[in-house]
This record gives C-alpha cells, structure tokens and sequence, in this order.
C-alpha cells in the first residue's frame, strides 16, 4: 500500500472520468479504493488522533501553530484530531498494522439483515459490508455496522447497528425505504434510499421537521447524493461528502 509523499500536497479529488477503468461504473476498483483506506488506521475516517507529544517531538513544539488549519479538536487525553491527510497522520500511523476495525460479515449475516430489514440490500452495499469491512470506516462518524455488538477502542458504547437503528427509526416515522447508514454530527444522519433508483444518500436533519405543523421526515432532508456509488467515491478518492452539501447552501447560491 502506498501514500502520498509526506513533502508533496494530497492531489484535489476529482471524478472519474467516463467510460475509463475508474470510472463511477466500475464496483471493482471502487472496493478496492474503499478498502485501502478502511484498512488504514490513519485514514479509514476523515480525521485521525495524533498525540501531542508526539507531534513535538518529531516536528518541534511550533508545529501545532504552523498546522492549525489541519487541525479539528483538542482531546482531553493528549491528543489532537488532524484532518485524516496530513502529514503528521501520514508518519504516526506509518508502522501501524493494516486490518480493518470490523472484519467482513458472511454472506449469511448479510442475508439475515435482509430479513429483519425487510428489503434486500444494494448489491454495492452488500460487497462494502461483506468484502471491505463491517462499518466502521467512511464519511464522518463511518458506516455503522450490519450486525450488533461491535465496539471499537475508546469508545464507551457499542458501535452503531445499521439493522438496530433502523428498527428504532420505524417507530419515529422514518420512511421505512430509509436506511441509517451514518451520523452526521448533531441532529444529522445519512441514510440510504432503498427503492429511489440508483440507491441516492439522503442527508437528513432529525429535527428538522415539526409533525404538529403538518411536517413530515422529508421536511428534514437537507441534501441528497445521486448514488451511493457517487457518495463512496467521493470519499474514497480522498473527498469530503460535505463539500457538495456546503457548495449548494441557498446563502452560497
């Protein structure tokens, strides 16, 4: 697995071209994209802990000031939240074995998924969770996981249960053609159309509605990607889901 050299900018993301080998159409190296970077400590989400410390011993206690911009919060336990490129993440997590945080689920945890869920998942989405990882890697908080009693380091409660979170959602009026896929900070949630074609990723405020106004769920939705295909191929290609959804604010229009 290769890295972008620590000296040189991470490239901007860019589209894959039509009708090229990487083009959005091909599932293949879009896996392939996904699991590099769900397998990689340092990037498997959009920001990665460094220690302190470490930052100044490596780099001189200037450092921190100088990366300010890279910078996305303080930790209570010496660490500080770099955005998942820069070159501090690049080094800390240089010698860090690969794997990912949830291995792959079985084809037959996958299908009893299906069944408590009611509705077959997308074929795309059933290779991510069965041949990339269970969750825990992607777009902001990552993927939650398709099977229950997960937990990862550092965290206090279990991970996130896609089939969990969708059962709760039926009784908050939810669509039930909605799937939780991940939390967005706040009232905000991703969640994937299950029957819109091409599978689109709904951006959806959960209090963004008001039922006693008359108001339902889609009142909350605040943004929608093309495909889930568009949505993981951003992020894999090293992107920001948010830059879309920031770019078509009404006060940016």
């Amino acid at each position: 697995m290769t890295f972008p050299s620590p000296n040189m900018p991470v490239p901007p993301h860019r589209e894959p071209l039509p009708g090229s080998r990487t083009a959005e159409t091909d599932d293949d190296v879009l896996i392939e994209k996904l699991r590099a970077r769900a397998w990689d400590p340092g990037r498997r989400f959009d920001t990665a802990d460094v220690p302190t410390a470490w930052i100044a011993e490596r780099y001189g206690s200037e450092r921190l000031d100088q990366a300010r911009d890279d910078i996305v919060s303080y930790c209570s336990d010496g660490t500080v939240q770099l955005k998942a490129w820069t070159e501090e993440v690049t080094a800390y997590y240089a010698d860090t074995p690969r794997g990912p945080l949830f291995p792959p689920i079985t084809l037959a945890e996958a299908e009893d998924a299906e069944r408590r869920i009611g509705r077959p998942l997308p074929e795309l989405l059933r290779r991510v969770y069965t041949e990339v990882a269970n969750g825990g890697f992607g777009p902001d908080s990552g993927l939650a996981s398709l099977t229950e009693g997960n937990h990862a380091a550092r965290h206090v409660s279990h991970w996130p249960c896609v089939v969990s979170v969708y059962e709760r959602n039926r009784t908050r009026s939810v669509p039930p053609s909605w799937l939780p896929l991940a939390y967005g900070g706040c009232t905000m949630e991703w969640h994937l159309s299950l029957t819109a074609v091409d599978n689109p990723v709904l951006l959806y405020d959960a209090d963004g509605w008001e039922p006693a106004w008359g108001e339902n769920p889609h009142n909350g939705l605040r943004h929608a990607f093309s495909s889930l295909r568009r949505w993981l191929w951003i992020w894999a290609d090293g992107g920001s889901v948010w830059d879309e959804v920031l770019n078509r604010r009404p006060d940016r229009e």
